[in-house]
């Protein structure tokens, strides 16, 4: 896949080659896509004349009563998760998009616009082009009035969520794809108007989350102008009140690009699919995986993790040793309770994420020396080991939740239910990119098939005569 990206040899044909290339780092988001979707749509044909019959997998009674857990049942095509090797976008690795995925001009951490644009087109873009789409995401970033007034009349104590899926859900007032189903377009046309969509919506997503964060947080402080010169984090960091702070405004790139996607199956991807398979536009079906994001089974985790370490902390005092961590780790299983951060439906190995962020943590002295990110680490040498001897724990090793509210709090961003709003600006990327593809593709609503649990025992006494 990298091989892609190598330099041509000096030869005139590689020369001609070049100026093509240099001609096709200019082409626009949508202009890239335009030439690379009758391609896939062909493919996908193709896969299903060919192989349509094919196996790829048996369902058993516990996939059914199991939530569908590790069922093979649905077409996501810009990432896939190994359980051991963790998650890779359009088959980069997360290592592999550090290298080659363009940072901002003052930074080293990977752009979410550059992942936006991988996620898309399954092609890594151009610094001019990662550029381009900044420009484009920041002009188009303002809140329409309405929407700013709508979330400034909320109660305070409205969870962040709640006014995030609300403001979401409102902005489908001015969706372009309603307007032109409405109007009568032709099913090739769909995805135009869906990545019209889904450009405006990420645009403005920052706006919306810092109104919130202010209104709820900060009520009277003014929120800074939109910066059409800034890339989306560093606008949101800025709207936020810590654009002064570069380490957390680089952490938060880093973050949101890693977020972006992990597949389809989790509850808020698979839900943004779900209901964008009606063709409800995606606004709708981006608030509506909002509301599935806000679950304490899923994108609540962070804080969850955050407040253990915290109480482990208040209660052990500053000096915590390895033999303190498994204790209170003992403490909280014999409980009843899980240990947040650990474990994981689909890896089987530590979150290539929760590395990801770490070396970010060690690479900053500051955060290297932070007692509640050091506390992070020395969790981490003795958790796996409790967890293996416990038992009931399929996947001993942490998550991208172990480490990543620990950073944001370290920064003063202190406000644990605010997280989840983060982590619904950045889960973004891949629901909304995909709800383009599924159009594209001309994907069909979704309606698997429901059984009784008599229809199951039945089936099972059938197959036993």
């Amino acid at each position: 896949m990298l091989s892609r990206f190598a330099l041509p040899a000096r030869s005139s044909g590689a020369r001609l080659l070049g100026a093509q290339r240099r001609l096709a780092s200019t082409k626009s988001l949508r202009e890239t896509l335009e030439d690379i979707i009758p391609a896939k749509q062909e493919q996908l044909k193709k896969l299903k004349t060919e192989h349509g019959q094919t196996v790829v997998g048996d369902i058993k009674i516990e996939n059914i009563v199991g939530g569908m857990r590790g069922l093979k049942a649905m077409l996501w095509d810009a990432s896939v998760l190994d359980p051991i090797e963790g998650i890779r976008f359009h088959e980069l690795s997360i290592p592999d998009c550090q290298k080659v995925l363009p940072a901002a001009p003052d930074g080293k951490e990977i752009l979410p616009e550059s992942m936006l644009w991988l996620l898309l087109t399954g092609q890594v873009p151009t610094p001019e082009q990662t550029c381009q789409l900044s420009r484009e995401l920041a002009e188009k970033g303002d809140l329409p009035k309405f929407v700013e007034k709508l979330i400034d009349e909320l109660p305070q104590s409205l969870h962040p969520m709640t006014q995030l899926g609300i403001g979401v859900a409102a902005l489908n007032h001015d969706s372009a794809f309603q307007s032109a189903y409405e109007g009568g377009i032709k099913k090739t046309e769909y995805w135009t108007h869906t990545l019209e969509d889904c450009i405006n919506l990420i645009a403005r997503l920052p706006a919306l989350a810092a109104r919130i964060y202010r209104n709820v947080y900060k009520p009277g402080n003014d929120l800074p102008a939109i910066n059409k010169d800034l890339d989306l984090v560093g606008n949101y960091s800025n709207m936020l009140g810590y654009g002064n702070n570069k380490n957390l405004t680089e952490y938060l790139r880093l973050y949101i690009a890693l977020h972006g996607d992990h597949e389809g199956g989790n509850a808020s991807a698979h839900t943004a699919h779900l209901v964008g398979s009606t063709l409800s536009d995606p606004y709708l079906s981006y608030s509506a995986a909002l509301f599935a994001l806000a679950g304490p089974l899923h994108g609540l985790a962070n804080q969850e993790v955050l407040r253990w370490q915290l109480a482990m902390q208040k209660e052990l005092g500053d000096k915590i040793s390895h033999d303190d961590i498994r204790d209170y780790l003992w403490k909280t299983l014999k409980s009843g309770q899980v240990v947040p951060g650990y474990g994981h439906g689909v890896l089987r190995n530590p979150d290539p994420r929760f590395i990801a962020l770490q070396e970010f943590c060690q690479a900053h002295p500051d955060l290297k020396e932070s007692s509640i990110v050091q506390l992070v680490n020395k969790t981490f040498e003795v958790a796996p080991d409790v967890l293996k001897e416990h038992g009931k724990t399929k996947n001993p090793y942490p998550n991208v939740d172990a480490t990543s509210g620990c950073v944001l709090y370290h920064y003063g961003l202190t406000e644990f239910k605010y997280y989840t709003v983060i982590f619904g600006v950045s889960r973004a990327l891949g629901a909304l990119t995909q709800l383009v593809w599924a159009r594209a593709l001309g994907l069909p609503i979704e309606r698997p098939k429901s059984f009784s649990i008599d229809a199951l025992q039945k089936m099972v006494q059938d197959q036993k005569n």
